[in-house]
């Protein structure tokens, strides 16, 4: 033996990117903080983003993703007891993400911005674990469901605690609750008005019996519930313990088995005589449960802003720390126009949530008309992004990012539940082209945003007037309510909102993003030579110079 030699030498590889400050590395975020939100706190911001940024807590969003939500329907002696387990590191961050108030601040403390300061803060968490932010998004947004009614004073106070306490007891001696949602059945799907569970009159209750294919968080201490009254769907308040102590017949029948969204418990239940609160009137319950829907659905927004984030601050951390072909891979041309072009899409996507979330605190009578058709057009568009992105963003690592042990993997399967949950693609694109007509003032309100872009690129003012032309013939054939111009229009649905995305995009990045990203967004994505794939930039577009707003990320 002539003497050993080292075969497992550690080379070319990024160092792992942990300990980092996500907020204040977010150049987009930061900037759109301060446009919408110049009072917000930036020093606590930048103590979550160092939170998030933590080893630690990537360890624990491993963990929660790994060791996954365990159902125990019984206990050893066989009395059901329907609950399901978490890891510890599940409760850390569902703890820390509620101590900081992302479900709450825009409630406790409103005013301008409040929304917008909620939402940055939502998103950092969502940005390194997704799957714990459905119960924070709901435990939001139920709060638009209850206030004025007459469960407003008893569980919104708890709702809107940044305490945090997974016990499963009386609600009453609880300082703090989560709620969950349960509207979708297996006959129906999005279309809950073929749902077929029932609600009979028991005393100041209802007896609700049914099946719901899909409940959000069920370990939660309340739900909203649509079930059918003779007036027609209706809405519930469901609270998993009654008062006193006693358990609501609440039966898990099995926790769903997803690509993504892991540390999430999805759920099967059973309702057998559960007693339920109407909320809001009887057969209006869609109507009831519309406000929390649109405040989920800009938070499918924020999340995948988030996981964008996530995905290119990945990709340009692993270019910068590996070199190919005797050059950094961030110095190399292909590698920075794909980085340029999915920073630019993150870019777009950061500005556009803070905006619509601005709206969310817009007092004006203009705010409610922009943000109920924006809110839509942007989750159509955003949230079908997302995947690709991931995607784009995982072959930056190559054989590392496909990979369970680096975090874009996870992404990749995270990004879709955020398009399909609250109203897939179609449903979206049905409910914009119902507000053209039924809600003329909120594509009046849209448009009037779109105007603010003209004047400034060719490009945008074609697909501007084309688009403008294209809304009131819309307009015109459900007018008519001819079934062939219907279904026409109904064909041409995704082209009609995915311009109206893109020129939403545009003309907020034209109206507060550096000159740059917003001329170079239109370039890319509405010019004549705009590239199908990430990576395919026009001529002219400057993709180091946009690659710096990852660079200190």
């Amino acid at each position: 033996m002539t003497g050993s030699v080292r075969t497992h030498i550690v080379t070319n590889q990024a160092a792992p990117r942990v300990d980092i400050d996500e907020y204040s590395a977010n150049v987009a975020l930061v900037d759109a903080v301060r446009t919408f939100a110049p009072q917000a706190d930036s020093a606590e911001l930048e103590r979550i983003g160092r939170l998030v940024g933590s080893a630690d807590f990537q360890h624990d969003a491993d963990l929660a993703n790994t060791i996954t939500p365990q159902l125990q329907t019984h206990d050893r002696w066989g009395n059901r007891i329907d609950h399901v387990e978490f890891h510890p590191a599940y409760h850390r961050i569902m703890r820390d993400d509620l101590a900081t108030g992302s479900h709450s601040l825009a409630w406790t403390a409103p005013g301008p911005g409040a929304n917008v300061e909620r939402a940055a803060r939502f998103m950092l968490f969502a940005q390194i674990e997704p799957g714990h932010s459905c119960p924070v998004s709901m435990t939001h947004a139920v709060v638009a469901s209850l206030k004025g009614t007459p469960h407003e004073a008893f569980w919104v106070p708890r709702a809107v605690s940044t305490d945090y306490d997974p016990r499963l007891i009386d609600p009453a001696e609880k300082s703090a609750v989560t709620f969950g949602m349960a509207m979708t059945e297996k006959q129906g799907g999005s279309d809950v008005r073929a749902n077929t569970t029932r609600a009979i009159p028991d005393g100041g209750a209802y007896l609700i019996t049914g099946h719901k294919w899909f409940c959000s968080a069920p370990q939660s201490d309340a739900f909203l519930v649509l079930a059918q009254l003779p007036e027609g769907v209706s809405c519930f308040l469901v609270p998993r313990v009654l008062p006193g102590g006693e358990r609501n017949p609440f039966l898990i029948q099995r926790l769903k088995d997803k690509p993504g969204n892991r540390a999430n418990a999805s759920s099967e239940i059973e309702l057998n005589g559960t007693r339920g609160f109407l909320v809001g009137e009887p057969g209006r319950g869609v109507r009831t449960i519309i406000e929390m829907v649109n405040r989920t659905r800009l938070d499918c927004i924020l999340g995948t802003t988030a996981g964008m984030r996530q995905a290119v601050s990945e990709a340009a951390w692993h270019a910068r720390g590996r070199a190919a072909f005797g050059a950094k891979l961030i110095d190399q041309p292909l590698m920075q126009a794909v980085l340029a072009d999915l920073q630019l899409e993150a870019e777009a996507a950061t500005w556009t949530a803070a905006h619509i979330a601005a709206a969310y605190d817009d007092v004006s009578s203009d705010g409610p008309d922009f943000r109920r058709i924006a809110t839509a057009v942007a989750k159509y568009w955003i949230c079908k992004r997302g995947p690709e992105h991931a995607y784009e963003a995982m072959e930056c690592l190559g054989g590392n990012g496909y990979t369970e042990t680096f975090p874009l993997a996870r992404r990749y399967r995270e990004q879709p539940v955020l398009a399909v949950w609250e109203g897939s693609g179609n449903v979206i694109a049905l409910d914009v082209l119902r507000a053209l007509v039924r809600d003329p003032a909120s594509g009046k309100a849209l448009l009037a945003q779109l105007e603010a872009g003209r004047g400034r690129t060719a490009a945008f003012d074609a697909a501007f007037d084309r688009l403008a032309a294209d809304m009131d013939d819309a307009a015109r054939t459900f007018a008519s309510g001819e079934a062939v111009d219907l279904a026409r229009l109904q064909r041409r649905g995704r082209v009609l909102v995915e311009r109206m995305a893109l020129l939403l995009q545009a003309s907020i990045l034209f109206e507060h993003a550096p000159s740059g990203i917003a001329e170079s967004f239109v370039a890319a994505r509405l010019g004549p030579d705009r590239g199908r794939e990430y990576g395919a930039l026009p001529d002219g577009i400057d993709a180091a110079a946009i690659d710096q707003l990852v660079a200190r990320a």
